[in-house]
């Protein structure tokens, strides 16, 4: 069993969802989940989780949605060194755009500057491929967690 904090990043709810889903999925493996649709970094660092999840869309070009960005400056800022705790970042975003991904790519960037080990590589969803994103996200999630 882990502590999993799980941050979503959302502009139309695609994120959240792919998020909802994962929820009873993590609890399968015995996982207790921390889920923060508005992430404030005292609260995650005080759930003191061995794992944290990253969920989240990428809007304008390559820009983290509103709800999270907060949080990634409050990481930025206060820089807390993630050594010993693990990360995972599933990303939405659309290939048409230079910036796929972006928003999970500074995420990922930032996490591993701040010493956390990835867990997976970073799922990255064409939103261009794929209509439903949970379909490819909870086969990647389940394949890492389980293990945990």
């Amino acid at each position: 069993m882990a502590k999993i904090a799980l941050m979503v990043g959302t502009v139309y709810g695609a994120a959240e969802y792919v998020a909802e889903q994962a929820l009873p999925l993590l609890a399968s493996f015995d996982h207790e989940v921390s889920f923060y649709n508005d992430a404030k970094l005292d609260n995650v660092l005080a759930f003191d989780a061995d794992i944290w999840l990253v969920i989240t869309s990428t809007t304008g070009d390559g820009d983290i949605p509103d709800n999270l960005f907060p949080f990634y400056l409050e990481l930025q800022n206060r820089f807390p060194l993630l050594t010993g705790k693990r990360f995972a970042v599933v990303a939405l975003g659309d290939s048409s755009y230079d910036t796929f991904c972006g928003a999970g790519e500074q995420f990922r960037s930032l996490l591993l500057e701040l010493q956390g080990t990835e867990l997976a590589p970073m799922l990255r969803i064409d939103a261009g491929e794929t209509l439903e994103p949970e379909t490819l996200a909870l086969p990647w999630l389940e394949q890492c967690f389980s293990a945990v």
